[in-house]
C-alpha cells in the first residue's frame, strides 16, 4: 500500500485466512505444559482471533434456501421488534409463503453463478483474505482472521468455535458496519455473545465500535467518488448518499444511526471540497407500514429528475460490501424510478468492497482495537 506506512499487501486465499498462524500444538512437557502429566491433552499455540462479521446471505436463491434465510432475518427482534404473538403468524403464514419467491428472483439476477454464491459472500471472502494477509505481514503467526455471517452461513457460533479450537485466547469481534444501529452492529454483537455463552473456556473479547468518522474510511469513500466521476463524460448534478433505512421511532428511542449517517455525508463532502448542497442524504429499503427515516431514496431520485436534475450519482456509504440492497435495489429499482421520472444518466458508485484504501481503513481500525493486546512483530 503506497504511502500508507504499512508493508505491502500480501496475497492469501479465503481458506488460508482461516488457518493463518497454524503451528504445532503444545505437548505435555513443553512451554505451559512443562509440568503437566503425560496424559494431559495437547493445547494449540495461543493466538488472537479477529472475527469479521457481515449481515448474511442465503445459501442459494431457491424457495427453501430463501425461506430459511428470511425467517432467521425477519425473526430477529432487533430487526422487527413487534410482539411475537402479533408478528410471527403474519411472518410464517403470509410473508414467508410469498416473499422467498420474489427475493429469490432478485438474488438470481445478481448471483455469482461461477462460484455458486451471492456477491456478498464472494466480496466478504475477498475482504477477509486481504485483511488476513495484511495482518499477518504486521503481526506474524500470532493472529487468526476469519469471518462469519449474522444470518446464514458461516454462522457466528461455528466460527467462534473454530477460533477457540485453534487456540484463540482473545477474540476481536468486528461487525463490518461503519455506522452503529441496533439492527446491524447490536444484533451481530448479540449473536457473538450468545456463541460465547456456549464455550467452556471463554476467551477474552472485545467488540469493534462504529468507524464512520475514521479519516481513512472517509478518504476511501472520497477516492471512490473521484474515480467514478473521472470516468464520466458529464459531472452528475447531485451525489445521493443512500443509507439503509430504519423506522423513525428507533431514532426517537435513541439509536444514533441517523446522526452518524448525516455526519458521514458532511465529512465526505468536506473531504471532496464540495459545496454544502452537493450531497443529498437519503434512506432506502423501507419495509412495513410505519414511517421510516426520510427522505426515501426511491422517491427522492424521482423528485430530482422531475426537478430537472437529469444526471445523478448514488453511493451507499453504510454498506461495506455490495449486496442485494445495492446491486439490485439501488442499481435496479432506484435507477428505474429515476429514469421513469425523466432522469437521463444514473451512475451507481460501487461499495468499497476489497479496494486497497478500504482494506487500509479496516486494518487501521483493527490495529486501534488491538491496542494493549498485541504489538507489531
Amino acid at each position: 500500500m503506497s504511502g500508507s506506512g504499512m508493508t505491502p499487501m500480501l496475497q492469501a486465499t479465503p481458506e488460508q485466512a482461516r488457518t493463518l498462524g497454524a503451528e504445532e500444538p503444545i505437548r505435555p512437557g513443553q512451554d505451559r505444559l512443562a509440568h503437566a502429566p503425560a496424559d494431559h491433552p495437547e493445547l494449540p499455540q495461543p493466538k488472537i482471533g479477529i472475527l469479521l462479521a457481515n449481515l448474511g446471505t442465503p445459501d442459494n436463491y431457491d424457495y427453501w434456501s430463501m425461506r430459511r434465510y428470511l425467517n432467521e432475518f425477519l425473526s430477529d427482534k432487533r430487526v422487527i421488534d413487534y410482539p411475537a404473538w402479533k408478528w410471527q403468524p403474519l411472518l410464517q403464514i403470509l410473508i414467508l409463503s410469498k416473499r422467498p419467491f420474489s427475493s429469490g428472483a432478485n438474488y438470481k439476477l445478481i448471483w455469482n453463478h461461477d462460484k455458486g454464491e451471492s456477491p456478498l459472500m464472494t466480496i466478504t471472502k475477498d475482504q477477509t483474505a486481504a485483511i488476513a494477509a495484511e495482518i499477518r505481514s504486521l503481526y506474524g503467526n500470532r493472529v487468526m482472521v476469519d469471518f462469519c455471517m449474522r444470518y446464514g452461513n458461516p454462522s457466528t457460533e461455528s466460527r467462534v468455535r473454530a477460533m477457540v479450537e485453534a487456540g484463540c485466547e482473545k477474540i476481536l469481534f468486528f461487525p463490518l458496519y461503519p455506522h452503529y444501529a441496533g439492527a446491524t452492529s447490536a444484533t451481530a454483537n448479540d449473536e457473538f455473545f450468545r456463541a460465547m455463552m456456549k464455550e467452556k473456556r471463554q476467551p477474552a473479547v472485545r467488540t469493534v465500535p462504529e468507524y464512520y468518522d475514521n479519516p481513512l474510511y472517509i478518504d476511501a469513500l472520497a477516492q471512490s467518488v473521484e474515480r467514478a466521476y473521472a470516468q464520466l463524460d458529464h459531472r452528475p448534478d447531485v451525489l445521493v448518499a443512500s443509507y439503509h433505512g430504519m423506522p423513525k421511532r428507533y431514532l426517537m428511542a435513541g439509536d444514533p444511526y441517523h446522526c452518524q449517517c448525516a455526519k458521514t455525508s458532511r465529512l465526505l463532502r468536506e473531504r471532496l471540497g464540495w459545496e454544502k448542497d452537493a450531497i443529498d442524504t437519503t434512506f432506502q429499503s423501507v419495509f412495513g407500514p410505519e414511517e421510516w427515516l426520510k427522505p426515501y431514496t426511491v422517491e427522492h431520485v424521482a423528485e430530482l429528475a422531475r426537478a430537472g436534475k437529469k444526471r445523478i450519482a448514488v453511493i451507499a456509504p453504510a454498506f461495506s460490501a455490495d449486496c442485494i440492497e445495492t446491486l439490485e435495489e439501488i442499481n435496479g429499482e432506484i435507477r428505474e424510478a429515476f429514469e421513469e421520472a425523466g432522469g437521463e444518466e444514473f451512475t451507481y458508485i460501487p461499495c468499497l468492497n476489497d479496494d486497497e484504501a478500504h482494506i487500509r481503513a479496516l486494518v487501521s481500525v483493527i490495529e486501534d482495537n488491538l491496542a494493549g493486546w498485541l504489538a507489531r512483530g
